[in-house]
Formats: structure tokens, sequence, C-alpha cells
């Protein structure tokens, strides 16, 4: 007959204790464990929905890579890929090709593109997005994949949950709100009204958040502040500019000798 096989409870508690390093409240990163640490693979299974992980092979990501220019007309008319916009100066700015394809709003939820980061926290918008935005497909511009870093270095420097407002995330050109070359448009851009308990309802909040953002994030750029046009005084805006990501699965562009030696 089998023996009775006796576990040490302390044994499985060290075992566990650093496989989900955060808080009660989900605070803190999830990439503290060693690349050796073997023991991670007992406990993935029973790891609660607070404690995500990020999908390690690309090939499980979920999202459906998509050239703008092949789709459907009325959603070329919207996403405007590959095409130009004006920002405030008269500078031109080109347009993403490449999209992410969102099928459903669960599929929006369950898809991290950074530990505490799912696509569904993108795309929040109301009627002022074009109408066939409102409704499943939807798209994300590839380049939506690094504001979400961005966000998680952000969120890991306040300690605390950040939210990002509606129409605060990706925004096509043709959102009602759009007037030229807005960073939300490459959907690098990010709304952010409240960072834990905190409302960003004042410029002296916006402004002590700001500077956390700068100093984990040298390269991004922050709304100045004050309730005139092209200022912010009820959130915190942080984008990392015009950012087109062409994924090494796309599909790219035929050479053309005459345009590489005199593309005007």
């Amino acid at each position: 007959p089998l023996l009775p096989i006796h576990i040490d409870r302390h044994l499985l508690i060290a075992l566990a204790a650093p496989l989900c390093p955060r808080g009660a409240h989900g605070v803190g990163a999830v990439g503290n464990w060693s690349l050796h640490d073997d023991r991670r693979g007992v406990v993935l299974g029973i790891l609660s929905r607070r404690c995500r992980l990020m999908p390690v092979d690309l090939a499980t990501f979920p999202l459906r890579l998509v050239d703008g220019r092949r789709l459907e007309r009325k959603f070329r008319d919207i996403l405007l890929p590959g095409g130009v916009l004006c920002d405030h100066t008269g500078q031109a700015r080109v347009l993403p090709r490449y999209f992410y394809e969102v099928v459903s709003w669960d599929q929006a939820s369950e898809t991290l593109l950074a530990p505490h980061f799912a696509v569904s926290e993108f795309i929040h918008t109301d009627v002022r997005e074009a109408p066939a935005l409102r409704v499943f497909p939807r798209y994300i511009p590839c380049a939506t994949t690094l504001l979400a870093l961005a966000l998680e270095q952000f969120r890991e420097a306040v300690g605390t949950y950040v939210f990002v407002g509606a129409n605060g995330g990706y925004c096509s050109p043709r959102h009602a709100r759009i007037g030229g070359a807005s960073p939300h448009c490459w959907g690098t851009a990010a709304n952010i009204y409240r960072v834990g308990d905190t409302y960003l309802d004042s410029q002296e909040t916006i402004a002590r958040f700001a500077a956390i953002a700068k100093e984990v994030i040298p390269t991004i750029w922050t709304r100045p502040l004050g309730p005139e046009l092209a200022k912010t005084d009820d959130h915190l805006h942080l984008d990392l500019g015009y950012v087109l990501s062409v994924p090494r699965e796309a599909a790219g562009e035929t050479y053309n000798l005459k345009l590489a030696g005199d593309p005007l």
C-alpha cells in the first residue's frame, strides 16, 4: 500500500510567497522573479486573476495583426491608414498603417498589453467616436503596446492604480474631439484622471504626478497646465509622440529602386 505523504505547510508557504510579490491591492511589479526560479510552475495555475501574468510566447498573443490598407472601406475611411494629419504647427505627421484587431469586449478585457493594463483600458470611447468604431471589431495601432509599457513604468513609480479616462486612450482621426494630429490617433497618448484614490482635478496634483512621469520616462510629453485650449486642468496627459510601430510579421512594402533614390 502507498504510504501517506506529509507536506509541511511552512514549506508550501515558503514556496508560494515569492511568486506573487504584490500587496493586497495588487500593487507592485510581477517581474521580480529570478529567471531560474523553477518554483513558478508550481502555482501558476492557482494564481488569482489579480496576479495576472503576461504571455511569454508571442504566438499566444490573441490579437490579429492587420494591414489597415486592406480593411473594408468603412474602416479605411475612419483609420486613414498611412495617411497624413497636420499638427498645430502645420507639420505633416504620417498615421499608423498597422493595427491589432479586437473582436469583442471580453477579448479586450482579457488581453494584457502590460502586466496591469488590458486593451479595454485604451478603447473607452463614447458617441464622439466614429460609429463603425463604437462596435466590434475595433482596431488599435500597434504602438499602443508601447504606451502600455510606459504606463506600467508610471504605475510602478506611483505604487497604485492608474486610471485612463473615457476618450483618453486611442481615438481615431474621425473622432469628434480630434482637431489635427493628436498622438491619441497613434495610440501613444493617455489621459489619466485618477491615480489610486487621488483625482487629478487640480494643477498642483497634476504637476506632482507629471513630475513623477518625467522622472521614470524621460522622453514623455505632458500637456501644459491651465484652463485654456490645448492645456489641461482636469487630467494628466501623457504621450510618447507620433510613434509608428511595424511588427516583424507585418508584410511591409515592395522595394522600389526609383522611389528609394528619389522618394519625392
